[in-house]
């Protein structure tokens, strides 16, 4: 039997200019790696130059034309995707254990990075897994998911983090958020032990 490996929760939040990966392009994903007690280990984000043949969908884009800072923010800077894909699984398997994907939601950003890794550089480094924040606040608010937004969401898992849709930014607030709602549910159901 092999030992496990201790768990890195990496909180990943991408910026887009549409729906689904393919037609539409990732401009930016940011990653910030915690452990559970909120310790940071360390941050990743590139922007990325958008898909051959790709295009803006326009009810995404008439949405960037109200946040003109965060968009000029990950339009700088750019690197090809696939340049871009491979520092990130570099960085990924530099961690210290077990990388585990949190989103916000997860299916989201999950379905823009696993189909970018695996298109540029053949690799599944989360291996198809991942965390969902919204269905930890679903548990800890006995509510439904409607009511898991971030507007919804107690502020008492919040810390005074910036929220800009800069994907570093939203990264570290939403991993923040994370091991927040860990350390009140272990306190809950286990007196604060695993």
């Amino acid at each position: 039997m092999t030992e496990e490996q201790p768990e890195i929760y990496v909180s990943v939040d991408v910026e887009v200019d549409g729906p689904i990966p393919g037609p539409h392009s990732m401009l930016s994903v940011g990653c910030a790696a915690y452990q559970l007690d909120k310790t940071l280990l360390g941050t990743f984000s590139v922007n990325l130059e958008t898909l051959p043949g790709a295009a803006g969908h326009p009810t995404t884009m008439a949405w960037w034309a109200t946040q003109q800072d965060a968009w000029v923010a990950h339009r700088q800077n750019t690197v090809p995707p696939e340049k871009g894909m491979a520092e990130m699984l570099k960085w990924l398997r530099a961690l210290p254990g077990l990388p585990v994907f949190v989103g916000f939601p997860v299916t989201f950003d999950f379905q823009f990075v696993n189909w970018y890794l695996f298109k540029f550089t053949g690799a599944f480094p989360f291996r198809h897994s991942g965390i969902d924040i919204r269905t930890l606040g679903m548990v800890l608010t006995n509510s439904n998911w409607q009511r898991t937004t971030k507007e919804h969401l107690p502020r008492r898992f919040w810390d005074p983090l910036p929220h800009t849709h800069v994907a570093l930014d939203d990264a570290l607030e939403q991993g923040a958020i994370f091991c927040n709602m860990m350390a009140e549910m272990r306190e809950r159901f286990y007196g604060g032990g695993k």
